[in-house]
Formats: structure tokens, sequence, C-alpha cells
């Protein structure tokens, strides 16, 4: 079922927690971070509130081979920290994107330090940007992006970061494909790396990865410790700890 559209990200997520009895879990011996991990939507069974159906089968696909599984020390990847829902949910608030300028002229081939030159918001771009590569997909390798072997999917993700995957072939002159796989870095990283609250990094796995404290009040005693490894877990706005 969709959300209702005065639905927020922080209220959507709350929600999800407040349906578990994330008190009967802790007591159980389960950590708050642990519960949490528990009470976030699992990615089989969550309903993109923005995407379609293609359009969430490719951010599936995409984000899976931005941050694959299994990186150094076992790392976790977009998929297990549900970096997908992150970006659903993001784009589904309706003042995503809305403090960006908009007003005409606009360049789209001028140089990046013109600023934003697209007449289009993130929403637009997402939409633009998956339906002209699954076009190119479906055209070039008779199957759609999320269809593609692990190879063939990092060749067209690489295109489209080069340029190469050439937007303006397919009738599209005001986004370029860079510009889209840049929306989508961005997006993918943010999710992976952003406060649980927000639907990504869940569990907050991102961040025992790679040691990162959170919002943990204070660490100043460890700050002049060097090499020596910082022994708490992370802890997340909402004052789960992991």
């Amino acid at each position: 079922m969709l959300l209702q559209k005065n639905t927020t990200r922080r209220k959507f997520l709350l929600g999800s927690l407040m349906a578990l009895p994330l008190t009967e879990l802790v007591l159980k011996g389960l950590t708050a971070a642990q519960a949490a991990d528990m009470a976030a939507p699992e990615l089989d069974h969550y309903p993109p509130v923005f995407f379609q159906a293609d359009e969430w089968q490719f951010i599936l696909a995409a984000t899976d081979r931005i941050i694959p599984a299994g990186g150094p020390g076992k790392a976790p990847g977009a998929l297990e920290t549900n970096v997908p829902v992150f970006i659903d949910q993001q784009l589904h608030d309706p003042q995503f994107g809305k403090e960006i300028y908009m007003e005409a002229p606009f360049n789209p081939r001028a140089p990046a330090t013109m600023g934003y030159q697209i007449p289009f918001y993130p929403q637009q771009i997402y939409q633009t940007g998956i339906r002209l590569t699954n076009q190119w997909s479906q055209q070039n390798l008779q199957k759609p992006f999320h269809q593609l072997s692990v190879t063939e999917k990092d060749k067209v993700l690489t295109a489209l970061q080069k340029d190469t995957l050439d937007f303006a072939a397919l009738g599209e002159n005001d986004l370029k494909s860079s510009q889209f796989f840049s929306q989508l870095l961005a997006d993918t990283k943010h999710g992976y790396l952003a406060d649980p609250m927000y639907g990504g990094n869940k569990g907050m796995k991102a961040w025992i990865a790679i040691g990162f404290p959170g919002a943990r009040a204070s660490y100043l005693e460890w700050v002049r410790q060097h090499n020596v490894k910082y022994p708490l877990g992370p802890v997340s706005l909402l004052g789960e700890t992991a």
C-alpha cells in the first residue's frame, strides 16, 4: 500500500520501528541496533513508494553493483544496508530537491564550475535516466538492465559515468548520462552512510564496517589515542547502539 503524501521519511521509519515489540526484543538479549535491524523493512517485502516496478528493479541492480557486498572485511553491500529504501524514501519526499534553483536558462553542456544546469529535479533525473538506460540496454543487449550479467551491468554503469552511453542519441538533450550516474552514485553513498532513521545503513552495518562512532555524544578520550582501535560501537540519532 502506498504511503500518504504527508507521511515523512522519519514518520515512516519510526512507524516501522514501533510496529515491532522492540523493548521485548532488547530484553531477549538483542542490542537496540539489532532490534532496529529486525524492524527495518526487508527489501523482498518493501513496497516502493516512489519508483515504479521496473524502476525499482533497476535501483536494486544498480546500487548492488555500485556497493557490492563482500568488500574489505566482508563489508555489507547496498542491498544489505537498505540503500534502495533510502533512495526511494528521499525521492518520495515532496520537498526533496526543491531547494534547487530551477529558473531558465539552462545549459546542460556547461562545465561543472557553472553549477546545476539540469532542468530536472532529482525525481525527474531518475525517471529519465532509468528509462533511457533500460532503452539502450534493451536495444543493444536485448535485456533490461536488471537482467544483465554482472559484467554487463558494470560496463553499462561505466558507460553512464563516462558519457559513452549517449542520452542525446536516444532523444534526450537536457540530461547527460554522467549526470544521471552522478546523482545515483551520490544518493547510493548517502544511503549507505547516513543515519538509519532515514531508511539506509540498516542496523548501522556500514558504520560498524568502517569503525564510525555515529552520533555518540562524546569520544574525546579516544582522539589522542593513535593506532588504538576504537572499542565502542556506533550510536544512531535515535539512541540505538551497535
